[in-house]
């Protein structure tokens, strides 16, 4: 019997994570010295894991600052239209491995550090999640900037330095408790801080109307201190920037405050300034109107904008002299994306500087506006919509209020000559609601202002032509557009499941992960013993290594053979953690009743975070611990069901999850999930979806066959007829005897038996108030999950529908979907081209911008 492979001799054969020679790992190896050297580390043997992570690090990032500079020479000496992604958020995750992955360097990096007696799987481990984002919008911008630099285009992500990211989750006694993720404290080796691009932000003060124009004085400055993160292409020596901004307070105290003694006073003060890019919101599709949150609004805005004209007056291909001066040829150089209406500011920003400091007249500055940006729309709950009190604009951002107001009065003076004498379009379609508090409604600010209005997938894009966004639609067609979401495959397949990418590359070669459509190569190998038999190996792989992770982390044994049922996402009642509850109560009852039956093994798990003022989504966590204490300490159910809540779900523990998952749990009710993007990371590392028609799994099911997943319950038609007879939950509770059951065991404290009415507030919801109608779909749902169980007993045809679901992941590719916001939005033209690598003789221009 062969010998089985260590991990350094499997690691060595992955092609796919790029192959180096015996002087690179050589080479690799000084400079790892030379970087511990200068921590201060004068003895390897008194250097922490941390010391050497950050050495690593720094060697790792050597390899990309040549070729970032590289990139933003070649940019200059080409001056290609750049675009400008604008996003409050961004789930970066970790950067290590992703930028070895990137630049081919991952095993010449573990050659080199297994031969220092190292292991980089630990040294990974050190390095702490960017999560600068709350979910499924924050980590679409971090795929985006990878395929952005991939495809070669000018491409700059511009944001907020938060110093606290997305809070950690702790459970405790079976209830979240959040925890400031103080993620900068041992330092961030992927950054620059670049002082001579700082600039300032203006809050509050007065308009002044002048014969010399319009002034906006008195106001009170923050400085924006901008941070450079490089991002590195895969393989094309392309280093893209994503440009983070964080809050200084300028230096000038108030000389008569520490005149009379206020000194200290004066220097806290400047906290408050320091206060704007302190923590991310975690507020996830809900919308909290703070005056805080709306400073971080204008301040990533008013810095951003500030940076996109001084860097488009000093981009000018073949002279380092002239300048642009004329701002009108902005929209043929420059492509500004709001992903989301959260940077909506930048649409009244940009017509302030066009007529307060460029003394454009409006119509020439509108033009110029509305050709350059662009608005991407992320959901049609309404409680996650921006709807700004007017007071605090009027305080905050006088100006701009000013220039709202004008947008708006020519906005409806357009729609009044169109629709003449119909008041109630004019009342729907303002950008001034009114109201007991009159409010902005900044998705209609980004509507008009833009020139492309995009959902993130089909269903998506025709509901908000349907309803939220109907009588704009109506006016303006042409504007709107779908551009589905997507995944970058080289973190969602090639760095978090090696196994899998290598048994596809064995099949059809290593392009697809340049072009994700080749997986329908795969087709040809459906019948293929040899790769049915490899892609379950690699599963199981997978299996058995994150079953030893949950019994390092969480003290729990489970059953690697067993169904792993996976739910990890925002805990919200739109998503339906409650439909997966109640599933699993059915299933734990159905064994009690009949424990001796052949019962397909279950290991469910549900991670996700539910925001703090979030008292539902909180309770529901609650729940679920409960559940699963019940259900993982009854012995007659033994390890035949065991169900566990993921604590402090992030990119990390997904990146160990997905690859390791057999089923993928989808079920939003139809019409309220934009898109999803954790259903794509699940179909392509080789779990099936049992899901509704919502968000992306409607397109899913087209590429990969709706055969092929587990479809079930309402359409967006059907909820729309719910909507209107009126739902009725006691009508299916009466009704369904194992819906009754599982409730009544909730209601009376089976799952809570030392406080019998803690889940009264869920009971009460579920019966009377259920927007999101989980019992419509429960019947439906669990006979769904009937035949899931069915067929995971017969492993070959399980496995062959992993295969055709592998096979139609082709289209969620974010390579696809930024290709088409390049050619249909941005006016640009993506590239596979390699620019040369720093050590090419090349002569390209001596002077650049960044």
């Amino acid at each position: 019997m062969p010998k089985p492979l260590t991990d350094q001799e499997k690691r060595k054969q992955i092609s796919v994570r790029g192959l180096a020679g015996v002087e690179n790992v050589s080479d690799l190896k000084t400079n790892f010295n030379r970087h511990l050297h200068f921590t201060l580390v004068k003895d390897r043997n008194v250097a922490t894991k941390r010391d050497y992570y950050f050495a690593l690090a720094n060697t790792v990032r050597d390899h990309l600052v040549g070729r970032w500079i590289r990139t933003q020479q070649h940019y200059y000496e080409k001056d290609p239209k750049r675009v400008y992604y604008l996003s409050l958020e961004f789930y970066m995750g970790r950067t290590l491995q992703n930028t070895m992955v990137n630049l081919a360097l991952e095993n010449a990096c573990d050659e080199a550090t297994y031969q220092l007696g190292l292991d980089m799987e630990e040294l990974q481990d050190i390095e702490e999640d960017a999560g600068l984002g709350n979910g499924g919008l924050g980590r679409l911008a971090a795929c985006f900037l990878d395929s952005m630099a991939s495809l070669g285009l000018a491409a700059y992500g511009y944001g907020i330095r938060y110093e606290f990211g997305i809070f950690n989750q702790k459970i405790v006694n079976g209830w979240q408790v959040e925890e400031a993720d103080d993620w900068l404290r041992y330092g961030n080796p992927w950054e620059k801080a670049r002082p001579e691009y700082m600039r300032p932000v203006h809050f509050y003060g007065r308009v002044e109307h002048t014969p010399e124009g319009v002034k906006w004085v008195d106001t009170q400055v923050v400085l924006a201190l901008p941070y450079d993160t490089p991002v590195p292409g895969y393989r094309n020596n392309v280093v893209n920037t994503m440009r983070l901004w964080s809050a200084k307070a300028p230096c000038d105290f108030n000389l008569k405050d520490f005149n009379v003694g206020g000194y200290i006073q004066a220097v806290l003060d400047r906290n408050l300034a320091e206060n704007i890019s302190r923590v991310l919101y975690p507020n996830d599709n809900f919308f909290e109107g703070k005056e805080l949150r709306l400073k971080q609004e204008y301040f990533v805005v008013a810095a951003t904008l500030q940076d996109i004209v001084r860097r488009f007056k000093s981009s000018k291909f073949g002279s380092t002299e002239v300048v642009r001066v004329d701002l009108s040829t902005l929209p043929d150089k420059v492509a500004i994306q709001l992903n989301d209406t959260h940077p909506a500011l930048a649409i009244p920003e940009l017509m302030r500087i066009l007529l307060d400091t460029e003394h454009q007249t409006w119509e020439k500055a509108w033009d110029i506006v509305t050709r350059t940006c662009a608005y991407t729309n992320h959901t049609v709950l309404p409680e996650a919509l921006e709807r700004w009190p007017i007071d605090l604009f009027q305080n905050l951002l006088p100006r701009h209020l000013e220039i709202i107001f004008e947008i708006n009065r020519r906005h409806l003076e357009r729609i009044a000559n169109l629709y003449p004498g119909d008041h109630d379009r004019l009342r729907r379609m303002s950008l001034v609601e009114e109201g007991d508090q009159k409010k902005i409604n900044m998705a209609h600010l980004c509507i008009v202002g833009s020139h492309a209005v995009n959902g993130v997938a089909r269903i998506h894009s025709d509901i908000i032509k349907a309803t939220l966004f109907k009588d704009f639609y109506e006016v303006d067609p042409h504007k709107f557009q779908n551009k589905t979401n997507g995944i970058t495959p080289r973190r969602w397949l090639v760095m978090c499941n090696p196994g899998l990418a290598e048994v596809i590359a064995e099949r059809i070669g290593e392009d697809y992960i340049r072009d994700l459509g080749q997986l329908k190569n795969l087709l040809e190998f459906v019948d293929d013993d040899s790769l049915i038999r490899d892609i379950a190996k690699v599963k199981q792989e997978n299996k058995l290594k994150f079953s030893a992770y949950l019994e390092e982390h969480y003290k729990v044994k489970i059953n690697p053979n067993s169904m792993f049922d996976v739910q990890v996402k925002r805990i919200h009642e739109y998503k339906r953690q409650l439909l997966n509850c109640l599933h699993i109560i059915t299933l734990y009852n159905r064994i009690k009743k009949e424990p001796n039956k052949n019962w397909t093994p279950r290991t469910i798990m549900i991670g996700g975070k539910a925001a703090p003022g979030y008292h539902t989504a909180k309770l529901i966590i609650r729940l679920i611990t409960a559940v699963g204490d019940i259900v993982n300490h009854d012995e007659v159910v033994g390890d035949r069901l065991k169900v566990i809540f993921l604590e402090n779900y992030k990119v990390t523990l997904a990146e160990k999850i997905i690859p390791a998952s057999d089923l993928s749990e989808q079920i939003s009710t139809a019409g309220t999930e934009a898109s999803g993007t954790g259903n794509m990371k699940f179909m392509l590392n080789g779990a099936l979806t049992i899901g509704t028609m919502d968000g992306a799994n409607v397109e899913m099911a087209e590429e990969a066959g709706e055969e092929n997943l587990f479809i079930f319950g309402m359409r967006v038609d059907d909820v729309d007829a719910m909507d209107k007879n009126g739902y009725d939950a006691m009508e299916y509770y009466n009704r369904i005897p194992e819906l009754k059951l599982a409730m009544d065991q909730i209601a009376g404290g089976y799952f809570s038996p030392d406080q019998h009415d803690l889940f009264k507030d869920i009971v009460n919801m579920l019966l009377h108030h259920d927007r999101f109608k989980v019992f419509a779909d429960y019947e439906a749902y669990i006979k769904c999950q009937d035949k899931v169980s069915a067929l995971y007993k017969n492993p070959k045809e399980w496995t062959k529908m992993v295969i055709h679901n592998i096979a139609g992941c082709g289209k969620f590719s974010s390579d696809r979907t930024i290709s088409q916001y390049a050619r249909e939005i941005w006016g640009m033209e993506p590239s596979l081209e390699r620019i040369p690598a720093p050590d090419d003789p090349h002569n390209l221009a001596g002077e650049y911008t960044l």
